[in-house]
């Protein structure tokens, strides 16, 4: 008997297999499936589309490429890069912002924090009352943890197999 052991095989925005969900019990109405480098790859870049989601919590897929708008936060957040390599950039904002579900764009008046920069597989915490930015060299995607907002794009029939 010949056995083949598993073999990992990561995506990338520019080389993923969408892949599929055999249902083994329920109705098949029921299940969602998508692949977060597909969504990445055909959004605009740092638009913000909801993969995933439990009650008011939300995973979001984005495409790093270039700079993105300064977003802020009144709860913590977090990012990880998915197959590149992005930088976050921080301001510690004067005044912090209004309480609120999900990211909003901000001003960054503040105070420089510093930055990090994530490569392949790196989670970053984007802070509550913090101001971040990303930049990308080269297009990468991005999954970001936060609470369904303003910014959060749900297109489930365009991005989920049922």
């Amino acid at each position: 008997m010949t056995t083949t052991a598993p073999r990992t095989v990561f995506g990338s925005l520019d080389n993923f297999h969408k892949g599929s969900i055999e249902v083994t019990q329920g109705d098949a109405r029921h299940y969602v499936f998508s692949n977060v480098f597909e969504v990445a790859a055909t959004s605009a870049p740092y638009e913000r589309v909801v993969v995933g989601k439990n009650l008011e919590y939300v995973v979001e897929a984005a495409r790093a490429e270039g700079q993105s708008a300064w977003f802020a936060c009144s709860h913590d957040e977090f990012v990880i890069s998915m197959d590149g390599e992005v930088r976050v950039d921080f301001v510690k904002l004067d005044t912090a912002p209004a309480a609120a579900d999900g990211a909003m764009l901000a001003e960054p008046v503040g105070r420089k924090m510093g930055h990090v920069v994530l490569g392949k597989g790196h989670q970053s915490l984007l802070p509550a009352g913090c101001a971040y930015r990303f930049s990308a060299r080269q297009p990468c995607a991005l999954l970001v943890q936060s609470r369904l907002g303003a910014l959060s794009v749900q297109k489930w029939a365009d991005i989920c197999l049922h």
